[in-house]
């Protein structure tokens, strides 16, 4: 299929998302080009809007259009309880239970030695920094329940040990091991919230 390059081209750009492999590559292909060519250049756009626009909020990390995200200015949410997560993709799960009132910090990763990244790499520095400033009572633990969740989860909570006054939290095994916190229902979420146990 040498003649078909520009479709090539497309198949393989669309296989170099996560998750996707080469038959859905091929299927989003082939819809593409079935699109009006209107659609596919408006499509193109938004994917580059959002790019350029989306970042991350000066404050938590939250994915944001603004400086400061919704959740931070947000003067009726308890910023004195912070919930820290990997990504915001695992802070919008828990906005969706619409139980939890406090605030995020996103570190961004977790601690990953096979994969090259440790403590440094991710946003702890920032977390310390926020819990240094005052006023913070509680941190929540909210990273995957697996084995770099659990060890970035262990590593923070003993950082934050010389904290007399802060309590710190780790959200409850009601979200299976190895389970992915974006694709956990909301009652799974609610438990894991309601079940957090005290590491300190």
């Amino acid at each position: 299929m040498d003649d078909l390059q520009a479709f090539n081209v497309l198949v393989e750009q669309f296989a170099r998302l996560p998750g996707i492999g080469r038959k859905t590559a091929q299927r989003l292909s082939y819809y593409v080009l079935r699109m009006p060519a209107e659609e596919v250049k408006q499509f193109a756009r938004d994917m580059y809007d959002a790019r350029c626009r989306v970042k991350y909020c000066k404050v938590c990390g939250l994915l944001t259009d603004t400086d400061v995200c919704p959740v931070c200015r947000d003067a009726k949410r308890d910023a004195s309880t912070i919930c820290v997560v990997r990504d915001s993709k695992d802070a919008f799960a828990f906005e969706k239970t619409r139980e939890y009132r406090g605030v995020y910090h996103v570190l961004g990763g977790t601690i990953s030695p096979l994969e090259g990244i440790g403590p440094d790499d991710i946003a702890i520095a920032p977390l310390l920094a926020r819990i240094g400033e005052g006023g913070i009572n509680e941190v929540i633990l909210a990273t995957n329940p697996d084995v770099q969740g659990e060890a970035t989860a262990a590593y923070i909570a003993s950082l934050l040990q010389h904290f007399d006054a802060l309590t710190v939290s780790r959200i409850a095994h009601g979200v299976p091991v190895g389970a992915e916190l974006e694709y956990a229902d909301e009652v799974t979420l609610i438990k894991a919230l309601e079940g957090r146990r005290k590491l300190k």
